[in-house]
């Protein structure tokens, strides 16, 4: 799934992405922490794994995403 980074707070490790249809999802330090990535901009676009009805993974859109 692509989103587009809402906000992101360097201090706690986590933010908001919208999805393509508009919906703003929240992500914790955890899904942040699974990821390659040190920092995330407004605007950048993602890729997420979605676990649970949560987002358990966060990286670029152009990296892959684990299996």
């Amino acid at each position: 799934m692509q989103a587009t980074v809402r906000t992101f707070d360097e201090v706690t490790r986590s933010g908001t992405v919208f999805l393509d249809d508009g919906t703003v999802l929240p992500f914790g330090a955890h899904a942040f922490d699974a990821g390659p990535l040190l920092l995330l901009r407004s605007g950048q676009r993602v890729r997420l794994v979605m676990t649970d009805g949560e987002i358990s993974y966060v990286t670029l859109s152009t990296f892959p995403v684990p299996e």
